[in-house]
């Protein structure tokens, strides 16, 4: 029997506007980094994809270089998009990136012009698309000039091959210089999509909350897991050969210990919320309704079964929000993102 998704999927979570704009996504979204590549079988990939349908997720997360190999996960979408999703097209919004390492030569990399359209058609190829929903710059580039970016995905708008467009890891200053830019061109900049978690709280003392609510700006943040610290993986320390304790991991070796403490005493929070710790970890960033949606990653579908169940249950009392501010207070090294915020204007 064909799969047909569930029809009452719509009325499964409550959608929420991005920004000043039009567009409302589902407080979740299935990030498609690192479990869509040719490392994981097409057929739970297949199942990841169904079941996130299924819950009432109807946005999708992807960029040009996710896999392994880069493009990959693309690919692997468009297969399903042709497949599962057919007929389905206007009932999701679909997203893509560019300006990380796509390729060894040099326009597979950055802000330019020629990689951020020349990796958009690309994207759609792979996928099979005339459009995307979403298109981001992934990063900003200090090489190139703020302007030639943003005048690049001003004319992406213009060509229709997307229909909104957006910027990543952009600190607050040159959000508001890329919204400036784009305004005077006469296309919105809709959608910010920073790091964000109880762990990494950059967002909010750089200014870029306030900045994308001044501005009517959309934010989709991502890893509200911490890089699996809030997994609860990590509530018995953290095994040796683990992601968080291998070289170049968002734990310094230095910060384990205090970390794995901190971990726990959050932990206990979310068993009063009738919590578990990821649900506690979903459920804090979106307590904001600034905060659109969150991109998250599953490898099983109970995972995305039990991460929509956070979103029962996203209020917070005074003293929650107090204990958790003292508890997750001191997040020095764990925003592996911070070096992507150089910013692209001269001091």
């Amino acid at each position: 029997m064909t799969w047909q998704p569930n029809p009452d999927r719509f009325d499964l979570v409550q959608h929420r506007r991005l920004g000043n704009s039009g567009l409302q996504l589902s407080p979740l979204t299935l990030g498609l980094w690192q479990n869509f590549g040719e490392n994981v079988a097409f057929e739970r990939q297949r199942e990841l994809v169904r079941t996130a349908t299924d819950l009432g997720i109807t946005s999708f997360d992807l960029a040009n270089n996710y896999g392994p190999p880069a493009g990959a996960a693309e690919s692997h979408f468009g297969r399903l998009l042709a497949s599962d999703l057919a007929g389905h097209r206007d009932d999701l919004v679909i997203a893509t990136k560019a300006g990380w390492r796509m390729g060894p030569g040099p326009y597979q990399f950055g802000g330019s012009r020629k990689y951020l359209i020349s990796s958009l058609d690309a994207s759609l190829a792979r996928m099979g698309l005339d459009y995307v929903d979403i298109y981001y710059h992934h990063r900003p580039d200090p090489e190139t000039p703020i302007e030639e970016s943003m005048q690049a995905l001003h004319d992406i708008v213009r060509s229709g091959k997307a229909l909104y467009v957006g910027i990543s890891s952009y600190s607050a200053a040159d959000t508001r210089r890329a919204h400036e830019i784009l305004a005077d061109l006469g296309t919105p900049l809709s959608v910010h999509q920073p790091s964000y978690s109880m762990l990494n709280r950059w967002i909010e003392s750089d200014g870029l909350v306030e900045t994308c609510g001044e501005l009517g700006i959309g934010m989709v943040g991502f890893t509200a897991m911490a890089q699996g610290l809030l997994s609860g993986k990590y509530l018995d320390g953290v095994p040796e050969g683990s992601r968080a304790a291998t070289d170049g991991s968002t734990l310094p070796a230095d910060e384990a210990e205090k970390t794995v403490a901190t971990v726990r005493a959050l932990n206990s929070v979310a068993e009063r919320r009738g919590q578990s710790l990821p649900q506690l970890a979903l459920a804090w960033a979106l307590r904001d309704t600034r905060m659109t949606s969150l991109t998250i990653g599953a490898s099983r579908p109970e995972q995305l079964e039990q991460n929509v169940a956070a979103l029962a249950n996203i209020e917070f009392t005074d003293d929650e929000l107090a204990e958790i501010d003292s508890i997750a207070n001191d997040t020095e090294g764990i925003d592996r993102w911070a070096g992507a915020r150089t910013s692209t204007q001269e001091a």
